[in-house]
């Protein structure tokens, strides 16, 4: 039985992993512009394979890696779901995970039908580390053989609100920082209000990660103490690329690892919030920072 569990496991953390890349090659998708390089779906110029040109091949990859990853995830459930225990415990998010996977293949599709809207960009993001953070959850869930418990809303909130930001092209419309446009309380209007309702996001998450950090270090768990002041840190880093962006008028690769940085600290954050949930006594200790 154990063994049932670890396979889940190990499968759920592959497509995990490959799903971090999936969502990092989009933020490249579409910092190039190569969104609709491939006018039509899910072929590519009528063609399985795409023409010889940058933008062609960097979105194609993007839909090849997504393939993979759809595979990889629906293997993970019907590992889950042909063994009785496994499907007992983990049957459900199995299932969201799939539920999940067929929304972000019908709003990929309506990203290149619908020719780029941002708020389908947007879905199209929010969808994806949702999907993330439950093949996360799977895989904690079955290394544990335990019921999974999150609480990691502020995190995923303020990465959607700059996946908005990235796709109404509203990164720069604040090309300054810590003021926009040389105000320091700009209206929050159109693009420039979307700019900073992400940086106000951003000022209440590092104050909150603080406080987080903080409470973690008198934690009785190392792993604990040490994930909090890894939060805090990612968080720092995070504004640090943000500003970089502004400074260097949106580069690509700065624009990826804002996004990876993203995704890796919901990340963080689900598996420390799920070592608190499977600790009942430290829980009870840690309960200010968890609810935090």
């Amino acid at each position: 039985m154990i063994a049932r569990f670890r396979v889940a496991s190990r499968l759920a953390v592959a497509t995990a992993f490959l799903m971090f890349g999936l969502i990092v090659l989009g933020s490249i998708v579409r910092t190039t512009g190569s969104g609709l390089a491939c006018p039509d779906w899910p072929l590519c110029h009528g063609h399985l394979l795409p023409p010889l040109e940058f933008n062609a091949i960097v979105e194609w990859l993007h839909r090849l890696v997504a393939l993979i990853v759809s595979l990889l995830l629906l293997t993970t459930t019907g590992w889950v779901l042909a063994h009785g225990v496994l499907r007992a415990r983990l049957g459900a998010l199995a299932l969201l995970a799939v539920g999940l996977l067929g929304a972000q293949v019908l709003l990929g599709a309506l990203t290149v039908w619908k020719l780029l809207d941002p708020a389908i960009v947007g879905g199209h993001l929010g969808v994806a580390l949702l999907l993330f953070a439950t093949m996360i959850a799977l895989a904690l869930a079955a290394a544990a053989q335990a019921e999974p418990e999150t609480a990691v809303a502020v995190l995923y909130a303020q990465a959607v609100l700059g996946g908005l930001v990235s796709s109404t092209h509203a990164s720069l419309a604040c090309p300054d920082w810590p003021t926009c446009n040389g105000e320091w309380f700009p209206p929050l209007n159109g693009l420039v209000g979307l700019q900073m309702a992400h940086r106000y996001g951003a000022y209440a998450l590092t104050t909150l990660l603080i406080v987080v950090a903080f409470r973690a270090r008198g934690a009785t768990d190392p792993i604990v103490a040490r994930a909090g002041s890894m939060l805090l840190g990612l968080t720092i880093g995070q504004i640090a690329l943000g500003v970089s962006n502004i400074a260097l008028g949106i580069q690509v690769w700065l624009s990826a690892l804002h996004l990876a940085n993203a995704a890796g600290m919901l990340a963080l954050s689900i598996a420390t919030t799920f070592r608190l949930a499977s600790m009942p006594a430290r829980r009870v200790a840690l309960a200010p920072m968890a609810a935090s």
